[in-house]
């Protein structure tokens, strides 16, 4: 019996895959109309992205140095992209390419992969579990600018969000465990769920990325059930604009403060790792944590291809192949 075709795109930003390619990397991502948008941006946006890549690449480059000279966020996409293909591939003639969103391979690229393949049905889904419409938004506005149907017009479904699916869920709480076992009190220890800060201008104008980062981490913690005591905070900060808070700084310093000795990292927004986890996570705040006289810092590893985060992609991707078709997006 033939299998149906169907096509899975695992939306990503990207990240440089050498030192050189940090600047253009960062150009790209500021000239994002999603990500710069201000009055006359059309005409200003250009020239500030150029501007903010050449002062922002001299800054960055030694943290992309700390982690081997590259970012390996391609690598890890890779890796789920195989492991979910292999897991698709028990009901469907499955395809899953990767597109990132400011370095190589760029959506255009994924296109044709999927094109290739002929796949009937495709889902979008961005590898982020919160929806902000700076990551998932911008990926899906990229895709709709690129996709061309030529002949080859798919049924397309969106994975908008996954935040409170019960398999994403279950594979954190899976790792928090895994990174638990490292303690011996768990009643001494703070847990520190660390997402990726935003404008606060986005959020004033309704984007619920804030809104779903602090239920996420309500249902981890509901599914974990751990005595520990627990913090949000937002990293990442760039620029002068006032950016959600507290910051990772801020709590870090707050926790020390209170006396802790005992610490875990839990990366919520990131489902992967690269430069913002194993740099600033892992290297920057823990030797902030140290100099505060936090001696037993941890950071959870990103979900990364573990089963259960592969298994719950599988199941989303199933989700949307069920629906009725009148569900789908219209035309990509």
């Amino acid at each position: 019996m033939l299998r149906k075709k169907i096509g899975v795109v695992l939306f990503q930003l990207g990240g440089p895959d050498s030192i050189e390619a940090i600047e253009p990397f960062l150009y790209n991502l500021f000239c994002d109309p999603d990500i710069i948008d201000f009055p006359f941006a059309r005409i200003a946006r250009q020239p500030l992205a150029r501007l903010i890549a050449t002062r922002r690449a001299k800054y960055v480059a030694h943290h992309y140095a700390g982690i081997g000279g590259k970012s390996p966020l391609l690598e890890f996409t890779r890796r789920q992209a195989v492991a979910l293909e292999r897991e698709l591939n028990r009901d469907f003639d499955a395809r899953v390419a990767v597109a990132m969103r400011y370095w190589h391979p760029f959506t255009e690229e994924a296109i044709r992969e999927l094109a290739m393949h002929a796949a009937d049905e495709v889902v979008l889904l961005p590898l982020y579990p919160q929806y902000s419409k700076t990551t998932t938004g911008s990926s899906v506005n990229e895709w709709n600018r690129r996709f061309e149907p030529n002949g080859w017009n798919p049924r397309t479904h969106l994975v908008r969000e996954f935040f409170e699916d019960s398999a994403y869920l279950d594979s954190v709480v899976q790792a928090v465990n895994a990174s638990l076992s490292h303690f011996d009190d768990h009643a001494d220890l703070d847990i520190i769920f660390s997402a990726h800060s935003v404008p606060l201008a986005v959020i004033e104008r309704g984007d619920p990325y804030q809104r779903q980062i602090e239920r996420t981490v309500d249902l981890v913690w509901q599914k974990g059930g751990w005595s520990a005591r627990r913090h949000i905070c937002y990293q990442s900060k760039v620029g002068a604009s006032k950016w959600l808070r507290p910051s990772m700084h801020e709590t870090i310093r707050n926790v020390a403060a209170a006396g802790s000795h005992h610490v875990l990292v839990v990366p919520i927004s990131f489902v992967s790792d690269h430069v913002e986890t194993l740099h600033e996570i892992d290297i920057e705040h823990r030797g902030q944590a140290l100099q505060l006289g936090i001696h037993d810092y941890r950071m959870m590893p990103g979900l990364n291809d573990s089963p259960g985060f592969i298994a719950a992609l599988g199941g989303l991707v199933r989700g949307c192949i069920a629906k009725p078709k009148y569900a789908a997006m219209a035309g990509g």
